[in-house]
């Protein structure tokens, strides 16, 4: 195996998916399921006497073993906690595992489906789990995992793709600009909110990541992938979550903080990062695909990627979060 990016996968074969899931203790009876996943490679394995299960192999230097074990470890505390969160399972004392080059994690297979996000019942009751989640981040740092800043998701990837030539040359300019201005908005809006509390967060909830299971003994939402898990404002786990106009924006909020103030104070300046954080998220994005393109996932799944009308919606975009930065805050 390779780091370089276009071959990172290419030693995965079937046979050495099986082959590490026998190293770490576990057999499969030779049918595999490919997962979605573009980040690393998952895939559900069948077995004859047991249920299937997940495995996860992490793309090779994106994280150390030591982040990859902080938040193993973070998984275990929420579910040590009884949060319904999905935690690699140990075996042969450890939860990371490496063969052939490779280091995955073996997860049991939890079912569900998205959350139906339009219902506040629902919303009140991921506002709980998110709370629960956050008082055990709140609990004590990560030292090896990073933190969401405006350098590390502003600045450094809008650096790649400016001196990486991935901008046409009739828009580079322009992107340049709208970037410059909306982390400018960034730094504005933390400047507002003040000296607002960091901590272990989730750090990726999206409809995606939380699983919704309908069993009577197991109702209610299940978080899955804490790969992104890292350091932040505890409204990163929220805001993806809300969506549509204004006042259903503030809707959707007001039901989700009902649920976590029941376990967790919210600090209420974090609502002007909202926006901020989009923006933060924009600019990764586009960043993140242009580093993966020789992934041959990557232009198979991102087609569209780099054309000029991938640009331009991208400086529109930016230009709208430049104005909304500049508008009150959300409220509940």
């Amino acid at each position: 195996m390779t780091d370089t990016p276009d071959l990172a996968y290419s030693g995965l074969t079937p046979d050495v998916v099986l082959d590490a899931m026998d190293a770490a203790g576990f057999r499969g009876d030779g049918r595999l399921l490919a997962l979605g996943s573009y980040e690393n490679r998952v895939y559900q394995v069948m077995r004859d006497d047991a249920p299937p299960l997940v495995v996860k192999f992490y793309r090779p230097a994106r994280w150390s073993d030591a982040e990859i074990a902080e938040e193993h470890a973070f998984v275990a505390e929420l579910c040590a906690r009884e949060v319904p969160a999905v935690a690699p399972i140990e075996a042969a004392g450890r939860t990371l595992h490496a063969y052939a080059g490779f280091r995955y994690a073996v997860y049991a297979k939890h079912g569900g489906r998205p959350p139906e996000l339009d219902r506040d019942d629902v919303l009140v009751w991921l506002g709980r789990y998110l709370a629960r989640i956050h008082a055990v981040g709140a609990a004590r740092p990560f030292a090896q995992r990073p933190a969401l800043t405006a350098e590390t998701f502003g600045d450094a990837p809008r650096a790649f793709l400016l001196d990486g030539g991935w901008l046409p040359d009739d828009l580079r300019e322009a992107y340049a600009s709208v970037s410059a201005q909306a982390l400018a908005g960034v730094r504005r809006a933390y400047a507002r909110a003040g000296d607002v509390r960091t901590l272990r967060v989730h750090g990726d909830v999206h409809a995606g990541n939380v699983l919704w299971s309908i069993a009577n003994n197991n109702a209610g939402p299940h978080f899955v992938d804490f790969d992104d898990a890292r350091t932040a404002p505890a409204v990163q786990d929220l805001w993806m979550l809300l969506s549509g106009d204004r006042a259903s924006i503030e809707h959707q909020l007001a039901r989700v903080l009902e649920g976590y103030e029941q376990f967790r104070a919210f600090d209420r300046r974090e609502l002007h990062l909202v926006e901020a954080l989009r923006t933060l998220r924009l600019l990764h994005y586009a960043a993140w695909i242009a580093q993966r393109w020789d992934d041959p996932a990557f232009p198979a799944a991102f087609p569209w990627f780099n054309t000029q009308r991938y640009w331009q919606d991208r400086i529109l975009e930016l230009r709208e979060q430049v104005a909304l930065m500049d508008e009150e805050p959300i409220v509940a």
